[in-house]
């Protein structure tokens, strides 16, 4: 079950196991979920949101790695409804743009070992193109820190939605 729109008093009246289920659903990261749930109440959204940011900075690169594990590549199959509605630009691009996409993402994972991973809302196919290849000159020190931050752009992407208007 997707919990969209229950509001920040709705998310803290969830119990234990339902607060973890939901941001489960946002970051495939057990700990995350875990952690960030153990600080409800909250009084605010914006001390929701940034303990979920300062959470996700502490993570050690095996939970970051849980975290990928809940993404689908860009241009793919998109397997949940918060990839779905992220990458609904990329279903309509053109097969030569999905293609370069296709091969740009094994180049990707073949250089870092994992899924390329960007805030895709709102974006074009072939602008998450660019950004692939543009990243593709990354070391993986500069990679690693650059999907953390777009880990972190998604996370709040999808607690906002989860939280909708403030209720």
């Amino acid at each position: 079950m997707l919990h969209e729109d229950i509001g920040l008093e709705g998310f803290n009246r969830l119990t234990d196991r339902q607060a973890m289920h939901a941001l489960y659903e946002c970051c495939s990261s057990s700990i995350w979920a875990r952690r960030v749930a153990s600080g409800r109440p909250f009084d605010r959204r914006d001390m929701f949101l940034d303990r979920a940011d300062r959470v996700l900075a502490e993570l050690p690169e095996a939970e970051i790695d849980q975290a990928l594990d809940g993404h689908p590549r860009i241009g793919g199959k998109a397997d949940n409804p918060s990839s779905q509605r992220e990458q609904a630009a990329v279903q309509s691009a053109g097969s030569d743009v999905l293609d370069a996409l296709a091969e740009a993402n094994r180049a990707y994972e073949e250089k870092f070992g994992h899924v390329y991973l960007v805030c895709a809302t709102g974006r074009s196919a072939p602008e998450l193109l660019a950004i692939l290849e543009e990243r593709l000159g990354n070391d993986p020190e500069t990679e690693r820190r650059v999907l953390r931050v777009e880990l972190a752009k998604i996370n709040r992407i999808r607690l906002n939605r989860m939280l909708g208007e403030d209720k």
